[in-house]
């Protein structure tokens, strides 16, 4: 099991990942709410890039996308699975455009950590609220 921080990272990481292209946007927002969301307020950001390795090593093998998505699930009480995939739709809202594989990537995650359909979509709704351009 990780740390809810780890887990919340991985989250963002895998979202970011999944289509192989993790754009400035997409770092930016992870950035942001790593450096300003109260969850990680006891979050050293310094281990940032480790904790991102960790997390891309994990994709590497496999099964690694359902081992890392069971480890998030193991690792996060209900309320934070719901921050989780928060975090996921606002890396994938990030750049605007959401991609076919980031969005089976939010699919598995919110079945992956029992985000019920009714949560995630105002999460979803609330994220790109976030990155919309009048």
């Amino acid at each position: 099991m990780i740390d809810h921080h780890r887990a919340l990272i991985f989250a963002m990481v895998l979202t970011s990942a999944c289509d192989g292209n993790m754009t400035d946007a997409e770092l930016h927002a992870m950035g942001e709410n790593i450096r300003f969301l109260p969850v990680f307020a006891d979050f050293d950001t310094h281990k940032l890039p480790q904790v991102a390795q960790e997390c891309t090593e994990l994709l590497g093998d496999p099964d690694g996308l359902d081992a890392a998505i069971q480890m998030i699930k193991r690792s996060l009480p209900k309320s934070l699975r719901e921050t989780a995939y928060m975090l996921a739709c606002e890396v994938v809202a990030a750049d605007r455009r959401a991609t076919q594989e980031e969005l089976r990537l939010l699919e598995l995650l919110r079945h992956g950590l029992d985000v019920d359909r009714l949560t995630a979509a105002a999460l979803e709704r609330g994220a790109r609220a976030r990155y919309t351009v009048a």
